[in-house]
């Protein structure tokens, strides 16, 4: 432990937003200089919520574990980026609550470039009927209100990515 709290990046957006290419891409970069942890909703569902139904008490029980093991590592002086939809202000705004050094990003994506992009096949699925839960579609996606940045998912994800890098600098996170 390095005795100075971790910071935290949650990047929210609908489904096919962007989120991942633009965590990546961050994450590469500042992996190399910093302590970091990335918690990515499509790598903890499976192991957090093993035969999800993405209903909403689970949803709201998904998000709450999250935030917590996110809590967890910056307090122990690492740093997190959440790439997770969080498709409702009350889950930002509980990580908000619980993590002092936080930055809340949204990738904002007109639902027609996200249905377009879909490379895991979810709004596909939404058609076919396969799912009744999609943010956005089906399920509400709450815009952020206050976000400390908002990203064009047009932008290229490098792009995106040192656009956060500069706000953390302002910040004086890194």
């Amino acid at each position: 432990m390095n005795g100075h709290s971790g910071f935290a990046i949650w990047i929210t957006g609908m489904p096919a937003s962007g989120k991942s290419s633009i965590t990546r891409e961050l994450a590469r970069v500042m992996g190399h200089r910093l302590p970091l942890v990335v918690l990515e909703s499509d790598v903890m569902r499976p192991i957090l919520t093993p035969h999800a139904t993405y209903d909403d008490s689970e949803r709201d029980w998904f998000y709450q574990a999250l935030t917590a093991i996110g809590s967890v590592i910056t307090k122990n002086g690492v740093n997190v980026i959440f790439d997770a939809t969080a498709n409702r202000k009350t889950y930002r705004a509980h990580a908000r609550a619980l993590i002092p050094r936080f930055v809340e990003v949204y990738v904002q994506c007109p639902l027609e470039v996200c249905i377009k992009r879909d490379p895991k096949g979810i709004y596909r699925n939404a058609a076919l009927g396969k799912t009744s839960t999609v943010p956005g579609l089906q399920s509400a996606y709450e815009p952020p209100e206050n976000a400390e940045l908002i990203l064009d998912c047009r932008n290229a994800a490098e792009a995106n990515a040192n656009t956060i890098l500069d706000v953390l600098k302002q910040f004086r996170y890194i």
